[in-house]
């Protein structure tokens, strides 16, 4: 479980979407120095949208950028309710990041055969140097929802009966998701103080499951932060 978090409460959704894109770039910055590359999971939602649509304009050598997804929802590979296809349009068709460096996860075919082939990709990916999460109105990050039991050791998970449509998708695993040197939650809007206080007051959420080596820092607007 998060020994620690650090929460950067700011005024708009806006500004958590201008306060994570810098981050993330001198994340970037760092990583590539470090050794050679940048490994970057990214999150769906609409302040990560604004994320993406930042980053599409960005100044870096994008061949040194790997990027993987912590969600997908087993629809169609071009359905607009897809995290990569809303990736795609703000962000990775704008840019130069070779498309073999761009990891999406397969979910037209099911959980389970997406699943598998997720896993194998991310044995060789692992760690990450930054995780974008989401948090939903119940306390859910990525697809690992409260009360959804999955094996402890695995990597990606199949997941059926999702509280929101559509009900199979594929998620990283919290164990996997973990195996970052940053965490970054984006967490915005009037309709996630509940769960907000839930996670703070030390409740057994799934977005409290991501225990990276670092502590997690949260971005988050006053309107989700609350009094």
């Amino acid at each position: 479980m998060q020994e620690q978090s650090v929460w950067q409460v700011l005024a708009t959704a806006d500004d958590v979407a201008v306060a994570v894109y810098a981050e993330i770039m001198a994340a970037a910055q760092r990583a590539i120095a470090a050794h050679g590359g940048f490994k970057l999971v990214l999150a769906g939602g609409g302040t990560p949208e604004k994320v993406y649509r930042m980053l599409a304009e960005a100044d870096t050598d994008w061949s040194k950028w790997w990027v993987y997804y912590g969600d997908e929802r087993c629809l169609p590979a071009d359905h607009a309710d897809r995290n990569s296809v809303m990736a795609r349009l703000a962000f990775l068709d704008q840019v130069s990041i070779p498309a073999e460096q761009i990891f999406t996860i397969p979910a037209e075919l099911g959980p389970v055969l997406a699943a598998q082939q997720y896993q194998a990709v991310l044995a060789t990916a692992l760690p990450f140097d930054v995780v974008l999460l989401g948090m939903g109105e119940d306390g859910h990050t990525a697809s690992l929802f409260p009360g959804h039991q999955h094996a402890p050791d695995e990597l990606a998970h199949a997941v059926y009966n999702s509280p929101k449509p559509p009900p199979e998708r594929v998620s990283i695993s919290a164990y996997a998701l973990s195996q970052a040197q940053q965490v970054m939650f984006i967490v915005t809007g009037s309709n996630k103080q509940d769960a907000v206080k839930s996670w703070r007051a030390g409740e057994e959420l799934p977005v409290a499951a991501i225990a990276p080596v670092n502590p997690v820092v949260i971005y988050i607007d006053k309107a989700a932060y609350g009094g």
